[in-house]
């Protein structure tokens, strides 16, 4: 079974999404310190062309303390009406806007409760079934090191294939997984694009783009367009 593991991001990139469908298991790393100017709490969209980054306050943030000890500030009005704006002509507006406009107010500001809920809700909408859990609430040695705290968690929820975004690829090595029953793999992204209603294509931008520009069918084949290397 494979199992992934990342901290939880609000609306993140396609590759994100690609990761939590392509598993068995997905965990939100939400037992390690907040990442300051990361994808936690922001991402970028496309505004009449131009890239615009949303950004959701996160009272008290700081890298001393954990994700799941934090929370979203509910002042999102202006992030709501500004995809109201950017998106209002997407074909998929009507149909994406308003459970992501839920999703954005939802009342448990928790920051892993409500980016738990934007990625089960996405893959509601696309009718396909995931399995979300988190770290917190694990039963693990926190003190070992990175690739054991991985590793330990994949064997707790019955995997024994970890699947690591690319860039992992300068962390962890084969070996060291191999040695405790688990094989390591890293998902690489393959190139592709959808209509933006524009002339040039603008990537990696919150999976927020995809939905409001892609049929459901659409947004499936691209949540598959990546391979295990």
């Amino acid at each position: 079974m494979k199992v992934a593991v990342m901290q939880p991001y609000l609306f993140p990139a396609l590759s994100y999404f690609q990761l939590v469908g392509g598993v068995e298991c997905f965990v939100l790393y939400d037992d390690v310190n907040y990442i300051s100017r990361g994808f936690i709490n922001r991402n970028s969209v496309l505004d009449q062309g131009k890239v615009r980054r949303f950004s959701v306050p996160v009272p008290g943030a700081s890298i001393n303390r954990r994700i799941c000890e934090l929370a979203f500030s509910p002042e999102v009005s202006g992030i709501v009406e500004g995809l109201r704006h950017a998106y209002a002509r997407a074909p998929r507006f009507a149909a994406v806007y308003p459970w992501v406009s839920e999703v954005l107010t939802g009342e448990d500001r928790d920051i892993t409760t409500l980016c738990r809920h934007a990625i089960e809700a996405t893959f509601d909408y696309l009718d396909w079934p995931v399995s979300i859990t988190r770290a917190s609430r694990l039963d693990y040695d926190r003190d070992q090191s990175a690739a054991d705290r991985l590793i330990a968690i994949t064997r707790l929820q019955g995997g024994d294939h970890y699947v690591n975004s690319l860039g992992g690829q300068r962390l962890y090595d084969r070996e060291t997984f191999a040695s405790q029953g688990v094989r390591l793999s890293f998902l690489k992204p393959r190139e592709v694009g959808y209509s933006q209603g524009q002339a040039t294509f603008v990537p990696q931008l919150s999976m927020i783009d995809v939905l409001m520009w892609c049929s459901r069918d659409r947004v499936r084949e691209l949540l598959e367009a990546y391979d295990l290397v």
